[in-house]
């Protein structure tokens, strides 16, 4: 098994994606670049070690979104984002197409929920709320989130 594994067919590339915990998805233009599955999870980003501010953006062609999710080890129904990067210009459709994918991923998993904590408060509720998402396990200076999906059992 390779180390870092690339997927841009989510049917073709099934049995990978419910195989590895750790992935990039990257979307461009509204459209799915590729899966990049890696044997570790998304630890610390710049924005983390470094007080960037709400408006930093990361260097990139423009219209591009990544997301980070991780599956916790002894948490198999669940799915974790842990990040989000999305370049200047990266339009909602571009975002938004991120998270189909994730979403999908998920359900390729048989996840009950997707989690999250929305650090940026450009990420509003009212958006939140619109993309499905709900106010979860409430702690005081954090905004977790978790998207539940109906059919959560494994097949």
């Amino acid at each position: 098994m390779p180390l870092l594994e690339t997927i841009t067919d989510l049917t073709a590339g099934a049995d990978a994606l419910c195989r590895r915990r750790y992935g990039v998805i990257e979307t461009r233009g509204g459209e799915l670049v590729s899966v990049t599955l890696r044997p570790w999870p998304h630890l610390l980003s710049l924005r983390e070690l470094w007080p960037l501010g709400d408006d930093w953006r990361p260097p990139g062609p423009a219209d591009r979104c990544r997301l980070y999710y991780n599956q916790p080890c002894g948490c198999e129904d669940f799915l974790a984002l842990r990040y989000a990067a999305c370049t200047a210009g990266a339009s909602y459709k571009t975002f938004r197409a991120a998270l189909t994918v994730l979403d999908e991923i998920a359900v390729l998993k048989g996840c009950r929920a997707i989690v999250c904590d929305a650090a940026n408060r450009r990420l509003s509720d009212r958006i939140l709320r619109r993309m499905g998402w709900e106010p979860h396990a409430p702690m005081w200076g954090r905004r977790n989130y978790i998207r539940r999906f109906a059919s959560g059992a494994r097949g």
